[in-house]
């Protein structure tokens, strides 16, 4: 306990902060990685006009409580206060819209990755390119707008993701780590800075606008290199309380996927991490480039600036929730006090013990649109047939299995560009109950899945990592060797491979999911 007061005391540990899309959560680690605190605030994401959104008055608000409730959880376990930290790191859900004029005035709603509202412009820049632009990237979102004629476009002076934002108001750094500027704009990984070609060419979309588009990104960074310092208007944005020191150092800010990649130790080739909570990706460190375009593909790369292949679905856990919380207000109105954890826990523990094909029971989890099956809106849906086995483990096994469907659809596309993958490593909240998460995706995606210790820290734990790999990296030291030596060389992991039952029970239930997307088609065509 002493040791870890001293540590603390003489800010010999890092933290990262995630603003994930339910939550946003601080982790405070020691030298080697070892959580010793955490914090969080719960939101939720607005549809206002047509578009998911959150307001900054939210961010704010969400930062200050999430810090906050790791410097009482600090005080709590520790008995000392948090008033400063070794470095530290912003990250938050991937990619989006965030515009802003000269005077730092927000000129449009925060467009978050949920939309899609952007095909029209993610189908030209991609033709333009030759490369896919996904509908939730910024240049997507930016492009669209000025497609729409959209009277905010002329006075933008920057465009950010929430991450890229944050941190320049806590840093005044216009700044942006490289994983998550491939999801800005294509990067060049040779140059590890936005492709000058592609840049040249949507110069010539721009028209009479008096901006310049590589002017108004954030300039781009590789893991390792610093990011600024917490200024002291940063530092009350944090700690309205003034407790807390400015002139911390901050790494690069990343967007979810690359943290999910640091969190478990898949940055190297052929590794690849599934980061499964309200959204659902699995990315693939390539040895080579796909042979051809695919639209359903995303290419983004590590927080170092390696080539990645990115199956993304906009939908994993969400429907699960909302299930868990019709059944515990059950619950609850039958007089037991069962909080919706324990809900979920035993919905994830059922699952295993429902038919390896779910009783033929299909589901789609669509709260919004999922570009890999073609849908530019959602509208969650459930039915059977006659004679299907409506078991609560069957419907629970039917819930995980949707959860995974459209992941598995798009680790298809992989499998016939001959990809290969030597480790999955699963996290984030599908993770969270043992086994049974694991043994569903496993099957989902033919390949064995690991969960480490540190799952349920996720992506905050993972920039907290970054943020320390930058402050304590040796000499020439790359990511990945850090990773190895210095992080995960000692962690346990718990490896799940798939047996021949699950993998043909998830393709039985798979093909009658790709069967019965006319219904989900047909309901989401009906207002």
């Amino acid at each position: 306990m002493e040791d870890i007061k001293r540590i603390i005391t003489e800010g010999r540990t890092a933290m990262g902060i995630e603003f994930g899309s339910t939550r946003i959560k601080a982790v405070l680690i020691d030298e080697k990685a070892n959580p010793l605190a955490s914090g969080s605030f719960d939101w939720e994401n607005s549809y206002e006009n047509g578009i998911w959104t959150y307001s900054l008055d939210e961010v704010w608000e969400g930062l200050g409580s999430a810090f906050a409730a790791v410097k009482a959880d600090v005080l709590k376990k520790y008995g000392v206060k948090l008033t400063t930290v070794g470095s530290m790191g912003i990250s938050g859900m991937m990619h989006g819209y965030l515009a802003f004029d000269k005077d730092g005035n927000q000129l449009a709603q925060f467009r978050t990755w949920r939309n899609t509202i952007t095909a029209q412009a993610s189908e030209k820049l991609s033709a333009l390119f030759n490369f896919n632009v996904p509908q939730r990237w910024s240049i997507s979102h930016l492009y669209q707008a000025m497609l729409n004629k959209e009277e905010h476009v002329k006075d933008i002076a920057a465009v950010y993701t929430l991450a890229a934002y944050v941190h320049f108001r806590l840093t005044g750094e216009r700044v942006v780590g490289i994983g998550e500027a491939s999801g800005m704009f294509p990067i060049d990984s040779e140059t590890f800075d936005y492709d000058n070609t592609m840049i040249n060419s949507f110069r010539e979309l721009t028209g009479d606008y008096a901006w310049d588009i590589y002017d108004i990104l954030p300039s781009v960074l590789t893991a390792g290199e610093s990011a600024g310092k917490l200024t002291e208007e940063g530092a009350l944005l944090l700690d309205p309380t003034g407790e807390f020191k400015a002139g911390i150092p901050l790494c690069p800010p990343e967007g979810d996927a690359g943290t999910g990649m640091t969190a478990t130790n898949s940055v190297a080739e052929r590794t690849g991490n599934i980061s499964a909570g309200t959204s659902v990706f699995m990315m693939v460190v390539l040895e080579k480039k796909l042979s051809e375009l695919h639209t359903e593909i995303d290419m983004v790369t590590t927080p170092s600036g390696r080539p990645v292949a990115m199956v993304h679905c906009n939908n994993c856990s969400g429907e699960i929730d909302a299930w868990a919380q019709l059944l515990t207000r059950m619950c609850n109105e039958m007089g037991a006090d069962v909080s919706i954890y324990k809900v979920l826990d035993k919905m994830f523990e059922l699952a295993l013990k429902g038919d390896k094909d779910c009783g033929g029971l299909i589901g789609y989890n669509y709260l919004s649109g999922e570009v890999i099956t073609g849908l530019d809106r959602g509208n969650p849906l459930f039915f059977r047939k006659p004679d299907s086995k409506f078991t609560l483990e069957n419907f629970s096994r039917m819930q995980l299995y949707s959860a995974a469907a459209t992941l598995g659809i798009g680790k298809e596309i992989l499998d016939r560009e001959n990809v290969r993958i030597d480790r999955l490593l699963g996290h984030g909240g599908y993770f969270k109950a043992p086994v049974s998460g694991q043994t569903v995706m496993a099957a989902a995606l033919d390949a064995p899945v690991s969960v480490m210790k540190t799952a349920g820290e996720g992506g905050p734990w993972g920039q907290a990592i970054l943020a320390l790999y930058m402050a304590a990296k040796k000499e020439g030291q790359s990511l990945e060797d850090f990773l190895d030596e210095e992080i995960f060389s000692s962690m346990d992991s718990f490896e799940i491979a798939p047996s021949q039952e699950d993998k043909d029970g998830f393709r039985k239930f798979l093909d009658g999911y790709k069967k019965g997307l006319v219904a989900e088609e047909a309901a989401v065509s009906t207002d």
